[in-house]
């Protein structure tokens, strides 16, 4: 579930830019594609970019070991926008597809999220995506998919890593075959898998000092047209690898009023197994709130989540892994790097994202 986009900003931008252009206003209409149960998923063709639907993501999150055993969290998102401007322009600067990407390390030393972000139109070498396999690119931040190992490449101004993931299986389908219901309402509905248990090795640059690093991270990528159901305002997700080689998803949809309008989770088992759980099977509950220095937004830091009977409790890395990506997809959100706890004992770990806390969360 992802996560923190937000076209209509960038959407509004550029049609203020482009509203005084001859010929525009005819192009800013847009056919997007639909999201339909019974579509079978085919790889590798579906780890590329699906341009025809408004927006997709390639989400990795992960714990990293420096070499004295200091953790750290990671995440690097890529998001794909198709804006509906400029489709019926033979123009090459018509901003047909936007490409946006946010990166963050999760530094306890620091206490707080190192984060950077970028954002391009789609052309001229300087962002771009490819369909039959995963390769997405801003700028110098690249994700892509050889020879069946992920590569994240990503440097920003305090921070920077190049790190390859590994999966140990084939993608876990969410939902129905991949077809993730987001309501009870079909519509509402993106095209959805995960690979979880990623065996990650690379390094990892600090304040200009670099050192090897290893971890576990998970994988997500989903994409759709219409996603956020009338009334939503914000989702609450964990992507999480256990330490029996289990690998867990679990969201909820919030309502207005803060009660939960849709819940969701893909159980990947040890032995590659996956359950697929419906509501009734998936509780989240608030239980330690923290209140950002920063935008005032108050978080649920600390949770209860009850997933087919088994009840783990999540707490954070650390509590400030607020990402404010106002200057590219126009989201605040808390996104970060928790454990997972059964009975008080630790069992696993995963990252959090928690959206919609401050300003309703636009999507699609």
């Amino acid at each position: 579930m992802k996560h923190g986009a937000n076209p209509h900003a960038m959407r509004r931008r550029l049609l203020l830019a482009l509203a005084t252009l001859p010929g525009w206003g005819a192009a800013w209409a847009a056919d997007f594609a639909p999201v339909l149960p019974g579509r079978r998923l085919v790889f590798p063709a579906d780890h590329g970019a699906h341009p025809d639907f408004r927006t997709e993501w390639w989400y990795a999150t992960g714990w990293l070991a420096l070499p004295d055993g200091r953790p750290l969290g990671f995440q690097v998102t890529f998001f794909r926008v198709r804006t509906g401007v400029g489709e019926g322009s033979p123009s090459a600067f018509a901003p047909r597809q936007l490409v946006m990407a946010h990166a963050a390390i999760a530094d306890p030393q620091l206490g707080r999220l190192r984060h950077d972000e970028r954002s391009a139109r789609v052309g001229f070498g300087r962002a771009g995506f490819e369909t039959e396999r995963t390769a997405v690119w801003c700028g110098d931040w690249r994700f892509a998919l050889d020879d069946g190992r992920y590569r994240a490449e990503v440097r920003a101004a305090d921070f920077a890593y190049a790190l390859d993931l590994l999966p140990d299986g084939p993608p876990l389908l969410n939902g129905k075959a991949g077809f993730s219901a987001k309501a009870a309402d079909p519509r509402h509905a993106s095209y959805y898998y995960s690979r979880p248990q990623l065996a990650v090795s690379g390094t990892v640059t600090l304040d200009g000092r670099s050192q090897p690093v290893t971890g576990k991270a998970w994988l997500d990528h989903e994409w759709s047209s219409e996603l956020m159901p009338e009334g939503a305002q914000g989702w609450d997700w964990l992507g999480a690898n256990l330490d029996d080689g289990s690998g867990l998803m679990a969201f909820r949809m919030r309502g207005q009023d803060g009660r939960p309008m849709w819940s969701a989770a893909s159980w990947r088992m040890a032995d590659g197994t996956a359950r697929i759980l419906t509501p009734a099977d998936v509780r989240f509950e608030p239980l330690r709130d923290w209140r950002s220095p920063r935008t005032g937004i108050r978080y649920p830091l600390a949770w209860r989540l009850t997933v087919a009977g088994r009840v783990f409790e999540l707490q954070p890395l650390i509590d400030d892994q607020e990402l404010d990506s106002r200057r590219s997809t126009g989201a605040v959100y808390w996104e970060g790097a928790v454990r997972l706890l059964a009975d008080g004992r630790e069992v696993g770990r995963g990252y959090l994202e928690m959206t919609g806390y401050g300003e309703r969360i636009r999507v699609g």
